[in-house]
């Protein structure tokens, strides 16, 4: 297998969960599972192992349901709410992402999670394999968070997190943070890193004795929340998504930006209200009742005036 090829180019060969997740059936690691549960074949046979290279002239089928054909690499900017869980489905049946997403899009996955409570920029994609490059921390995107936490800290206890620190055993990498504002008992700041382990928001905070309350994140790598309200979904412009990734990124994940979009639409933008003129405002019915008997004489003064072609 050729380490780099063309941006548009798929590999000669590639790993068998890969290849499911470029599809967009699911994220590799859900592949695997579902590989070693004996839901995936290849040419017919059941394969038991993602250790299993695939190429374009293999028939690859999940549950008896052959592979889609792969779809352009698209990416999505959400805005999650709090309240909702980052995954496809919750045995305990709490709302997901997923259910509160407007039709019409495609099989997408999250860019890693956010928490139940937490809110703000949550990137979604249709290619499985992209999504696996973007967690990762060597390919060494920015988080930036907004946070609001309960009680005090110094700005120098802040400063000394850029050299990384260990919470019960966990070693957390450089993070940049700093103290905005206080709040009556609350601190605000902004918290930035690029590793993005489990929690690491809340417990390195909470080593340092603040208790998150509110945590939005702000930004992804070079993708921003912006005026993005909560809930609502946009996506990135194929030459805008290829010029951010860049070529490293878009060559670790294989992504592909000349494969045709399925039967999906975008989300359509919210309409603007008509801007309404002075000439089309709608005329209100008068209410003799919240009008006094005065004004409705002069009005109706006014209107066998105009009619009759006089001064207004």
């Amino acid at each position: 297998m050729t380490p780099l090829h063309g941006q548009n180019d798929p590999p000669a060969s590639e790993r068998i969960a890969k290849a499911i997740a470029r599809a967009g059936l699911c994220s590799r690691r859900e592949a695997e599972t579902w590989i070693a549960a004996g839901r995936v074949a290849i040419n017919g046979e059941v394969v038991a192992s993602p250790a299993r290279n695939v190429t374009l002239a293999d028939r690859i089928s999940v549950d008896g349901q052959p592979l889609p054909s792969r779809e352009r690499t698209r990416l999505f900017l959400y805005h999650k709410p709090r309240g909702l869980l980052t995954t496809h489905a919750d045995p305990g049946g709490r709302p997901t992402i997923f259910t509160a997403l407007p039709k019409g899009l495609p099989r997408l996955i999250s860019v890693g999670r956010l928490d139940l409570n937490t809110e703000g920029l949550l990137l979604l994609t249709n290619d499985g394999a992209l999504a696996r490059v973007l967690e990762l921390p060597a390919t060494g995107w920015l988080r930036r968070y907004r946070v609001r936490a309960h009680g005090r800290v110094a700005q120098d206890q802040l400063d000394r997190l850029r050299a990384g620190i260990s919470v019960d055993g966990v070693r957390y990498g450089p993070i940049e943070a700093t103290l905005d504002r206080a709040q009556g008992s609350n601190v605000w700041l902004t918290f930035a890193m690029r590793e993005g382990k489990n929690r690491e928001v809340k417990n390195v905070l909470g080593h340092l004795g603040l208790k998150v309350n509110r945590l939005i994140r702000l930004s992804f790598g070079p993708f921003q929340l912006g005026e993005l309200a909560p809930g609502a979904i946009v996506e990135v412009k194929t030459r805008t998504l290829r010029d951010q990734l860049g070529a490293r990124v878009i060559a670790m994940a294989g992504a592909d930006f000349s494969a045709p979009i399925g039967q999906h639409e975008a989300p359509a933008a919210p309409p603007r209200p008509p801007v309404r003129r002075d000439d089309k405002r709608k005329h209100r019915r008068v209410d003799p009742d919240r009008i006094g008997p005065s004004e409705l004489a002069r009005r109706e003064k006014r209107r066998r005036r105009r009619a009759r072609g006089g001064r207004r």
